[in-house]
């Protein structure tokens, strides 16, 4: 067998198990979408039903007249749109500034994020509350949005500064010799050789806030500002046994995070990341 037949063998072999593995994980939401179009009111199937015999669409604008769901969808995309660029942007310049400190404040600063990371969020509850109250952002959605000004999580922060750390410290020296100022060296050369990172912080954080039920049961009050997951929840209270009419409001909280992930995967198609974990030898010349 010749090396180009085992590189083409290897090649499929990959091929089917990524086929495979997506498959499992698509499975899920392909039965969801099967079981919203059964007959509103029927409980669920007892063997698996790979297709309703009479696929009611209907149900898709029923859940509309339930409750305001167009208003708690309209939000939650009001939400992410404004949240996410924020969080790709403070998460971004926060990590290269971090990656550009001496190496004294980053001992002390990365493990720092390390920790935050383990801290449960209902730590913070009180107190972003009464940070919300004082500054009037209580019962709106920037309440919603103010995590995004800090980065949205410690870990997009971190996923910045492991790769801006990757990137070679000729280039950004060059860029400083040619006169030009951190603000340009991070928007001409640590922003576009980070694409792939970005692209993954984009995704989780468009996850977090899209699927976020937690922050707006705390501080928002006006149920027409609710979004979708706190819509999903009222549906459920309102009728536990209608499971059709849960399923379209689990897809309609789905789908759009299937279309961001398939729009941000063409960017880890054309890019390689430059890299999260350092190699043995790389992390032996580098600290931290």
């Amino acid at each position: 067998m010749t090396r180009g037949s085992r590189h083409q063998i290897g090649r499929i072999a990959r091929l089917l198990a990524a086929s495979v593995i997506a498959l499992a994980f698509f499975l899920p939401f392909y039965w969801a979408v099967v079981i919203s179009l059964r007959p509103l009111g029927s409980p669920p199937p007892s063997t698996i039903v790979w297709w309703p015999s009479e696929a009611q669409w209907s149900n898709y604008t029923a859940i509309f007249s339930i409750v305001p769901f167009a208003r708690y969808f309209l939000n939650s995309v009001r939400v992410a749109a404004v949240a996410v660029p924020l969080t790709w942007f403070f998460a971004s310049i926060t990590g290269f500034g971090l990656s550009r400190l001496p190496y004294r404040w980053r001992r002390l600063l990365v493990p720092l994020m390390a920790i935050m990371l383990v801290i449960p969020g209902v730590a913070f509850w009180i107190i972003r509350f009464r940070v919300f109250q004082f500054f009037g952002l209580l019962d709106t959605l920037w309440a919603l949005i103010a995590p995004a000004f800090m980065g949205g999580n410690p870990l997009f922060i971190l996923l910045f500064y492991w790769t801006f750390r990757r990137i070679p410290q000729d280039l950004y020296e060059a860029a400083r010799m040619d006169g030009a100022s951190w603000w340009q060296v991070w928007v001409y050369i640590g922003s576009p050789l980070s694409r792939a990172t970005g692209a993954a912080v984009v995704v989780l954080a468009f996850v977090k806030f899209w699927s976020d039920f937690t922050d707006p049961v705390l501080y928002i009050f006006d149920t027409g500002k609710y979004t979708l997951p706190v819509g999903l929840q009222l549906i459920r209270q309102l009728d536990q046994t209608n499971i059709p009419l849960l399923m379209v409001g689990a897809v309609f909280m789905i789908l759009p995070v299937l279309v961001v992930f398939i729009t941000m995967q063409r960017v880890f198609w054309r890019e390689r990341p430059t890299g999260l974990f350092p190699t043995r030898s790389r992390a032996r010349r580098e600290r931290i």
